[in-house]
C-alpha cells in the first residue's frame, strides 16, 4: 500500500468518531439507548467495508441487497452529520448557536434530524429525476443520414440499481427512437453476480436499437471476463481496444485505463480520419489524447461529478473536465455525471443524465 493512501483511508474512521462523539452528546435519551445507538452507528460503518471489500456476494442476494444500501447510505448520512455538526461547533464558537443545543438537547436533536431527512429526501428524489441532456453535432465529414444516439454511462446495475429500475432506463431510451445507444463503462456495479440473478440480459433486449459499450473500472473490480460472457449474452457489442463502422460513423472503444497496457488512441485511430468518429474512454484522464488523434466527438463518465457535494468540488480539482461539455481544437468532448449511481441512491448539488445526440451535416 502507497503511503500516499494511509491518511485518505483514515479520513472515514476520524468521521465516523466525530459524528458519534457529537451524536452521543446531543441526544436526549439515558446512556444505555445512547450505546445502542453508538453499536449500531459502529455496526453500519463496519457492514460498509464488510461491502467494500467484495463479500457481498457471500450473502443471500436480499440480505446482500440490503447490507449494501445501507451501509452506503450511512457513509454519505455520515459525510453530512460531519459538515452539520462541524458548522453547529462553529457557530456554538461564534456564540450564534446556544451552548445547550449540543448537550442532551431534544431542540438540538430535532434540528439535525430535520436537516438531515430534508436533504436526504432532496437527494433522493433527485436521483430518480433522470436528465434528458439534448446535443446537436455538426459535422462537415460525410454522414449516410442524420443520425439520433442515446448515450449514457455508469448505469451500476447490481444490488441497488436493480432490475425494476433498469426496466424504466429502458422505457425511456426506447421512447427517444434512437438508432444506435451507447455506453461508456460501468455497466455492472459490484458483481457479477447480482446481474445474473437478476436477469439483466433480458432488459437489454428489450431495447429497440444496437448498443455498443466500452469497458470500465467497476468491470474490472466485478470480473471483466465474466461481464464480457454477459454482455455477449445481453446482446451488448463490447468494443475493447476496437472499432465498429456503423451507418456510416466509426465508433472507438477503448480499454479501461486499469488495464494499464491498453492501447494509444492513436493507435486505435491508425491515421483514418475519413469518418466521423465517436471515443468511448470510461475515464476522462489526458484529454489531449483524442484531439492529437482527430477523433470527433470523445464520450467518457467515471467521475459521477462526485454524486454529493462537496465531493464535486474535489472531482473539478482532479479533472480537465470532471462534468458537461468540453472542447480542444475540433475534438468535443462531454463527461457525463452517469445515469446510475455507486452506493446509495442520493444525488445532492449534481445529476442522474442521459444524452440525447443529434448528428447531422453543417447546414443541414
Amino acid at each position: 500500500m502507497k503511503f500516499w493512501f494511509i491518511p485518505i483511508l483514515l479520513i472515514p474512521f476520524i468521521g465516523q468518531y466525530y459524528v458519534c462523539l457529537r451524536t452521543w452528546n446531543v441526544l436526549p435519551l439515558p446512556t444505555a439507548l445512547r450505546i445502542v445507538v453508538m453499536i449500531l452507528m459502529t455496526l453500519t460503518f463496519a457492514a460498509f467495508f464488510f461491502t467494500f471489500f467484495g463479500q457481498l456476494d457471500r450473502l443471500p442476494f436480499r440480505v446482500a441487497a440490503s447490507t449494501y444500501q445501507i451501509s452506503t447510505s450511512w457513509i454519505f448520512i455520515m459525510l453530512y452529520l460531519a459538515i452539520l455538526f462541524l458548522l453547529l461547533d462553529a457557530g456554538r464558537l461564534l456564540h450564534i448557536v446556544p451552548d445547550e443545543w449540543m448537550h442532551s438537547s431534544l431542540k438540538g436533536s430535532i434540528f439535525v434530524a430535520g436537516i438531515i431527512t430534508a436533504v436526504f429526501t432532496y437527494g433522493y428524489f433527485n436521483y430518480n429525476a433522470k436528465r434528458r441532456i439534448p446535443m446537436t453535432i455538426e459535422t462537415s465529414k460525410s454522414l449516410v443520414r442524420p443520425l439520433k444516439i442515446v448515450m449514457m454511462a455508469d448505469l451500476h446495475l447490481g444490488y441497488i440499481n436493480r432490475k425494476d429500475d433498469f426496466h424504466k432506463w429502458v422505457d425511456m431510451v426506447n421512447a427517444e427512437h434512437p438508432d444506435l445507444i451507447l455506453i461508456g463503462g460501468d455497466i455492472v456495479d459490484h458483481g457479477i453476480r447480482a446481474v445474473l440473478y437478476q436477469d439483466m440480459a433480458s432488459e437489454f433486449h428489450r431495447l429497440k436499437a444496437p448498443i455498443y459499450a466500452c469497458l470500465g473500472n467497476h468491470e474490472y473490480y466485478s470480473d471483466n471476463v465474466g461481464c464480457e460472457k454477459f454482455y455477449a449474452a445481453a446482446g451488448v457489442h463490447l468494443l475493447r481496444d476496437n472499432q465498429a463502422i456503423v451507418d456510416g460513423i466509426r465508433i472507438i472503444g477503448r480499454d479501461d485505463r486499469t488495464n494499464q497496457r491498453r492501447k494509444e488512441v492513436s493507435e486505435l485511430v491508425g491515421g483514418d480520419n475519413q469518418y466521423f468518429t465517436i471515443l468511448l474512454d470510461h475515464q476522462p484522464y489526458h484529454l489531449e489524447d483524442a484531439e492529437r488523434a482527430g477523433i470527433d466527438f470523445q464520450f467518457s463518465g467515471h467521475t459521477h461529478y462526485g454524486q454529493l457535494w462537496p465531493v464535486s468540488w474535489i472531482e473539478d480539482a482532479m479533472y480537465e473536465d470532471a462534468f458537461g461539455p468540453y472542447r480542444l481544437g475540433s475534438t468535443q468532448y462531454y463527461v457525463t455525471s452517469g445515469l446510475g449511481i455507486w452506493g446509495a441512491k442520493f444525488r445532492i448539488g449534481t445529476r442522474s443524465e442521459y444524452l440525447v445526440v443529434e448528428i447531422k451535416n453543417k447546414g443541414k
